[in-house]
């Protein structure tokens, strides 16, 4: 069995590729970054070592490196005899490594069984964003029976590495890999450690609706108040409670919406603010905090709560707060940062709605919304 993995990074390492690798896949790292592709391609192993409540090492070994800028005809050749390819690369990237897919995939022979293709991003149907990028690049009409494309939701927290850390990566013991099982038609492939769903919806608004909001609530509100650590922001009872109130209506719409029972969400939430303040993770506000543009986008983790609870005349004071806590964030190190206070400065406030949230007037959320672009 052979894997093309999309993105050498530390999610790439310490999560997608070594649970590929430890299901026994030849895995194959394809990366356009030429130290991290050289380092892998020159080291015959890297270690993930995961921290928590029960630390372990794994050492991952027999896979392979390839520059997916430089090498196409053996990143070519890779996916033509691949199982299955995967990426963690950010879903505002997928659309640069379709036509690389698109090729591998024409390249296979014919008669050969369907590639999985599986987009591990932090983005709603991320596999879906990547097989429209795919069909855009691939010049055939049989790309149906070449290949099947499934969705997934992924979490693992992967922070900041410590200098000096080289290819090894320190990740937390948590993970979570749910991937749908309609497009195997009964075929899945054999990776242990995989959650397979009939239906993803509610796995991946639980995940991104409580993960990624409370995460990044935690990391606005916790930069804004001169701290570093998010385990040092969760351990204030003023951050915490924001965070709370958040994820306090986030969870009454995954209840309302998925029918799950306020008990176990109440107890996801729960777990997710013990991994957050986990102080053997050393991630930062800053950090965490990067990309407010994406982060208040129509269909990302505050905006897409926020406006499911409005249109069912629900409260989301908890949201609101969190968003007006991403306006504020405002710093010279990351470019979305800049640019969000770039377009508050020289927007209306009515246009600014419209142009960072995509919410229009006449929307339920829309005078809420407002309001808190007025007041920021």
């Amino acid at each position: 069995m052979k894997a093309v993995h999309f993105g050498a990074g530390n999610i790439g390492r310490g999560f997608v590729g070594l649970l590929l690798g430890n299901a026994g896949y030849e895995l194959v790292f394809a990366d356009v970054a030429d130290p991290l592709i050289e380092g892998l391609q020159n080291a015959r192993s890297y270690a993930v070592h995961e921290v928590g409540d029960h630390p372990r090492s794994t050492v991952v070994r027999g896979y392979s490196a390839l520059n997916s800028a430089k090498q196409a005809a053996e990143l070519t050749a890779a996916i033509a005899s691949a199982d299955v390819v995967t990426t963690a690369v950010g879903a505002h990237i997928l659309t640069f490594v379709a036509p690389a897919i698109a090729a591998g995939i024409a390249a296979r022979p014919a008669g050969a069984p369907k590639v999985a293709v599986m987009a591990c991003e932090n983005a709603i149907n991320g596999t879906d964003i990547l097989k429209g990028e795919v069909e855009l690049n691939y010049a055939g009409d049989d790309l149906a029976d070449r290949a099947l494309f499934a969705n997934t939701a992924v979490d693992r927290i992967v922070p900041a590495q410590a200098p000096g850390a080289g290819l090894d990566v320190t990740v937390e013991n948590y993970f979570e890999w749910v991937i749908e099982t309609p497009p195997f038609k009964g075929n899945v492939p054999e990776i242990p450690g995989v959650t397979w769903v009939d239906d993803l919806e509610p796995y991946i608004e639980r995940k991104l609706f409580t993960v990624n909001t409370g995460h990044a609530t935690a990391a606005w509100f916790g930069h804004a108040a001169g701290i570093e650590k998010i385990s040092d922001a969760l351990a204030d009872p003023t951050v915490a409670a924001t965070v709370a109130a958040a994820l306090a209506d986030t969870t009454s719409l995954i209840v309302a919406k998925h029918g799950v029972d306020e008990a176990v969400q109440s107890g996801y939430v729960s777990k997710i603010l013990k991994r957050f303040a986990n102080a053997a993770l050393p991630d930062t506000t800053l950090r965490v905090g990067r990309g407010p543009l994406r982060k208040l986008s129509r269909h990302d983790r505050f905006i897409s709560p926020a406006s499911q609870l409005a249109e069912r005349g629900l409260p989301c004071d908890g949201l609101l707060a969190a968003i007006a806590a991403g306006l504020r964030f405002d710093t010279p190190d990351d470019p979305e940062a800049v640019e969000l206070q770039r377009l508050l400065g020289t927007l209306s406030p009515e246009d600014a709605v419209e142009k960072i949230t995509g919410i229009e007037v006449g929307h339920p959320l829309y005078d809420r919304l407002l309001r808190v672009f007025r007041d920021r």
